[in-house]
This record gives C-alpha cells, structure tokens and sequence, in this order.
C-alpha cells in the first residue's frame, strides 16, 4: 500500500509539473520536463517496493503482461495472470510495479497447542476416482508439501481435502493455495481405545480368521465368499484400521477418520425388572454412551440397563430373572468390535448382546423344573457363562462373568415357594425328631455303657486284689522259707560256735557263759525263791547258781557217755 500510495504521489506531482509547463519562461520548461519524468520513473520504482513483516505472508497477484490460467487452475506457476504460487518472505521486496502486480500481505498461519489443522487445497491434481481426500504426505516431504509452487509441480498435490494435518506451530503459507481449519485434536481417555475409519486409501487386505479363539462361520475363514470374510485395514488403505489408538492425544484428520471410541474397562450389561423403563437411543434420540455414563453415575465400572429375562421352566412355570453380565472388549478386539456391531453403546452392539443373553438363558430353563431352577443358581450361573463366552467371542466380545439375582416373585414362584418352604419346614421338624431320638438312643447307650464301665472296674479291682493276695501269699510263703533256712543256719552256726567255745573253756564254763548272756539280754530276775542263809549270807547265790551249773554239765557228761 505504501508502495501504491508513492507512485500516485509522484503521478500527481509529474502530472503538475506537466500542467504548469506553459507557464514557464522557455529556459525552465527543459528542466520541467525532465523533473515529470524523475518523478514518474522515481514513484514506478517506489511503487514497485514492498514490505513483509516478520509475521506476515506475501501474496502475490500478477494483474497484466502474462498468459491466462487454463484447465481450471487458480494458482499461477509459470509467470500466468492471476495469484502467483510463490509468496514473499519477511523483508523488503522490488520490481512489483503497480497495475502490473499486486502484493497483500497476511498473517502467519498459527495452529494453538491443543489443535490440529485441518487443509484443504484449492488447486491441484484431482483426486482419485472414490477418494474423498488426497493422500497423506509423506514425512520427509510433508515442509515441502507446504511449498505451493513445489505442491502444484513435482509434488503432484492433489486438490481438495487433504488427508495431513498441520499440528501446533506457525507456518507460512499461500493462504490462497492452503485453506486451514483449526480443530481440537483427538484425545483418547484412560479406560478407552480409538478405533479409526480410515476414509481414504485403498481396498483393505487384512482378514480376520478368528476373534478371540472363535473361528468364523465354517470354523476355516478362507472357505467363506470373498464378501463375507472380515477384513481390517492397515496404514494407508480404507475401512477400519486394525491397530486402535491408545490413550492419549492425537493429531488426527477428523475428517478423513472418523474416531470411534471403545471402552475396555470392565464393563456390565444388568437385566433388572427395575430396568424396565428404560428406553433405548432410538427410542429417546439420546445417545446411549451418555445414557450408560448417567445410569453408572458414582460407579467404578459402566453399567448399561435392560429390561429383566422372563423363562419357562419344564414343568410350566414363567418367571423373571435377574441377570448381571460383566465383559471387557480387549484393545486387540476393538476394531473387531466395531466391524461387526459398530460402536460399543450403539444399537447394534446392544441387540447382539440382548440376543445372545436372552436366548441362552430362555434355553438352559427348558430343560430344568422350576425348583431346580432357583436351587441351582451356581450350576446355571456356570452353563450360561459358557455358552454366552461362545456366543460374544465371535463379535470380539469377552464376557467374564454371569451372576443370577433375584429368580422369580411373589406373584409367579409364590405359590410354589411356600410349598417347598413347608415341605421344608416338614423336612426339618422330622430331621429333629430324628436326631432326638438318636440323642435319647445315645443316652441310653452312655448310660448302658457307663455302668458297664463302673463293673468292670470292680472287676479289675477285685481281679487286682487276688493277684494281690497271691503275691503276698507267695511273699509270706518265701519269707517263712527265708526265716526257716535263716535260723537253721543260724543254730549251725550257733552250734558250732558252741562247741569251739567248749573246746576251749569246757562245756560248764561254756553253758555259764550263754546263761549269763540270755539273763542279761532278756533281764530275767534270778533271785532264789529260797533263802540259803550261813554264816556268810553272800554264798547263797553263788550256791545256787553253782549248782545249777554242775547240774547242767553233769547232764551234758552223761549224755556225752552216753553217746560213747
């Protein structure tokens, strides 16, 4: 503009100059002449300078002196009429002569931290035939790319909606060329995977032959029709990519993917006679993720509510059923998930697993009574668990658990529960009848035995006493023959000692000797019941026992002669 406003500051002044030239005397009209025509050639090189700023863009428009754009093009890269490919960098820029050129100049395109932006090409190759969006730049192009000349030639860029993206930074340029649309970047929460639909790119190749150890129908994926196989696509080709996008931030095209989320926390499906209310997104419009995120307000694990299962058993009984599934959709089964049901709160995941739940357990009570039904809880909790392990794990789906509520009400099972709980009651009262008569037969065995007992400890007693007599007896019997054998070798001994002590002192002194001894040792009194009396009182004792003595060894003699 500044350049502009010079050139039509000297035109004026020139134009002056040129008006005023018959007025001057005819010394002064050379000079005149020669001052319009600095001015004009001075404010055509003003006017052909330009200015960039250090945060600006120059863009370019060649308004004469060049050939006309064909074929549709916008953009001018060899020297045509019309917006110039190449921009102006900061700085001072010469030879864009007004009405020849014009230059305006534009902010740096910025992109915020938190954004991606999304670039659309106004010029270029077209696109493939069945593409909506051109081909992703490679990376070690994707600056040059950037370049509109290097875009519109070697580059081959294609026009329209393009499938890179510019992520946070300031970036200069042809804002004519490049059409940029600021977005939030993609952010993937914990708890969550990102499958992407790819858009773009060619027919996907990679077949799925088995989810999560279920076989495709025909139990071999490559007998199916070629329409019928499961195929996931790879970087670069369009479907549904297989490799899901972890937590985190992504700067992705939402445009040219469109991210499905998928939740992969352990998830729970209740069928609840309270859930009967519940209306599903097609019927209330809203969407059934948020639905599932209002419902499990405060709770660990999302919880999705459906209407309770009614069964009839065998024997004719129809009853509700409280059901509580928990299953997890793996992060290698996402996009398998998707494939096949779509998103993981949509309708067609739903009714699959309404289906399959529904039809298991509608199929294990046929062939049970009713009784069996609710005193078996465990044993259908198992049998459903697996048959419905079977049934999801062919749409990626992992169920993990089935747990049984509430089984029936006062209204269909009442009846019949109270006559099982008086047969019951029946049961228990006779149980004990039982186990008193038992307890009284038990007590009549204790006492029994117990007296049984006490007799034979009398028995053991007395048994003890007579074994105990016939020890002493034998005891006595030894004693006496150790007593008897002790006083006979006594008397040997005795006697033998006898006759040395008479050997040596002779048989009177000998038997004196022994009678003195037994009347000390047994303190027997030896007065004389007669009084002996003399002259000399004192010899009467001597007398006596003198006597005694000689009478004693007189008779010893004799029987000594005796024996002779």
């Amino acid at each position: 503009m500044l350049g502009m406003l010079l050139f039509a500051v000297c035109l004026v002044l020139a134009m002056l100059v040129l008006i005023a030239l018959p007025k001057l005397p005819g010394p002064a009209r050379g000079a005149a002449v020669l001052l319009a025509l600095v001015l004009v050639v001075g404010g055509f090189l003003l006017g052909s300078v330009r200015y960039v700023g250090s945060n600006e863009v120059g863009i370019v428009t060649k308004q004469a002196f060049g050939s006309q754009l064909t074929d549709g093009k916008i953009i001018a890269v060899d020297g045509e009429m019309g917006v110039q490919a190449t921009v102006l960098a900061p700085g001072w820029h010469f030879g864009y002569v007004p009405g020849i050129y014009s230059v305006h100049n534009v902010d740096l395109t910025e992109i915020k931290p938190d954004e991606v932006g999304l670039i659309e090409a106004s010029d270029g190759e077209p696109l493939n035939d069945g593409q909506l969006f051109a081909p992703e730049f490679k990376h070690d192009e994707f600056q040059k790319m950037l370049d509109a000349r290097h875009f519109l030639t070697v580059g081959n860029g294609k026009k329209g909606k393009q499938t890179s993206v510019l992520t946070p930074g300031k970036y200069r340029l042809n804002t004519e060329l490049f059409k940029i649309r600021p977005v939030k970047q993609t952010e993937v929460l914990q708890g969550e995977v990102a499958v992407l639909k790819a858009n773009f790119g060619t027919s996907p190749t990679h077949v799925v032959r088995g989810v999560a150890g279920a076989l495709e129908p025909g139990q071999d994926g490559t007998s199916l029709p070629e329409d019928k196989l499961l195929k996931l696509a790879k970087p670069g080709e369009m479907g549904i990519q297989a490799e899901p996008l972890p937590p985190g931030k992504y700067p992705l095209n939402t445009e040219a993917f469109t991210v499905i989320e998928v939740w992969t926390t352990q998830m729970i499906a209740q069928f609840t006679e309270a859930a009967t209310g519940i209306a599903g997104p097609a019927q209330t419009g809203e969407p059934l993720r948020q639905m599932v995120q209002q419902s499990s307000k405060g709770s660990h694990d999302p919880v999705l509510e459906e209407r309770a299962i009614t069964v009839r058993t065998s024997d004719g009984f129809t009853f509700p059923v409280d059901v509580r599934i928990e299953y997890v959709i793996e992060p290698q089964n996402a996009a398998i998930v998707v494939a096949k049901l779509g998103d993981d709160d949509g309708a067609r995941f739903r009714n699959a697993l309404n289906s399959a739940v529904r039809a298991i357990f509608r199929n294990n009570a046929e062939g049970v009574r009713a009784l069996d039904y609710v005193q078996q809880r465990s044993h259908q909790e198992s049998q459903s668990l697996m048959a419905l392990v079977g049934q999801m794990a062919r749409f990626g789906v992992t169920v993990t658990a089935v747990r049984i509520g509430n089984v029936g009400d006062e209204k269909t099972l009442g009846a019949l529960l109270k006559t099982q709980t008086d047969r019951e009651i029946a049961k228990q009262e006779q149980l004990t009848f039982q186990e008193q008569q038992k307890a009284a037969e038990q007590k009549k065995n204790l006492a029994r035995v117990t007296q049984e007992s006490d007799e034979e400890k009398k028995l053991a007693t007395a048994a003890y006493g007579v074994k105990i007599a016939e020890e002493a007896q034998k005891q006595k019997i030894v004693e006496a023959k150790a007593e008897a054998e002790s006083t006979k070798i006594k008397a040997a001994a005795q006697s033998d000692a006898y006759r040395l002590i008479a050997d040596q002192i002779g048989k009177s002194n000998a038997a004196l000797i022994e009678i003195l001894k037994i009347v000390g040792e047994r303190n027997i009194q030896i007065a004389p019941r007669v009084m002996v009396t003399g002259d000399r009182g004192a010899s009467g004792g001597t007398a006596l026992i003198g006597t005694m003595l000689d009478t004693m060894v007189s008779k010893d003699e004799a029987e000594k002669a005796a024996a002779k």
